[in-house]
């Protein structure tokens, strides 16, 4: 059996039913605003967006860890060069350059 005990005056319920109809049309509206195609690719927007910045984040955080880590092999505490180092590498560069510039003459000829 239902529960008649309410006392409220009719006026009272239906000002409870207005703000009652006032929540749900918000609750719609929003609903509908996240389910709306530029809403959801919006949001994959962003959370693609927001990956690749983390992603670039950690590769410049890897790549400046690298070039310190070969920095370090060819200065000194100072920031003096070490020749002893940096000649050989000098040296394989200006060679293989050097192999480079040969074999793609003598393709041309």
């Amino acid at each position: 059996m239902a529960d008649t005990s309410d006392t409220r005056t009719p006026a009272q319920i239906e000002a409870d039913i207005k703000r009652r109809r006032e929540v749900l049309a918000e609750t719609l509206d929003e609903i509908g605003v996240r389910v709306h195609p530029k809403t959801i690719a919006g949001d994959a927007k962003a959370k693609v967006v927001a990956k690749v910045d983390h992603t670039v984040g950690r590769a410049y955080v890897q790549v400046n860890r690298l070039v310190s880590e070969v920095r370090a092999q060819f200065v000194d505490e100072e920031g003096a060069l070490r020749v002893e180092r940096a000649l050989p590498v000098a040296l394989l560069a200006v060679g293989v350059v050097g192999l480079l510039t040969v074999g793609s003459r003598r393709r041309k000829d």
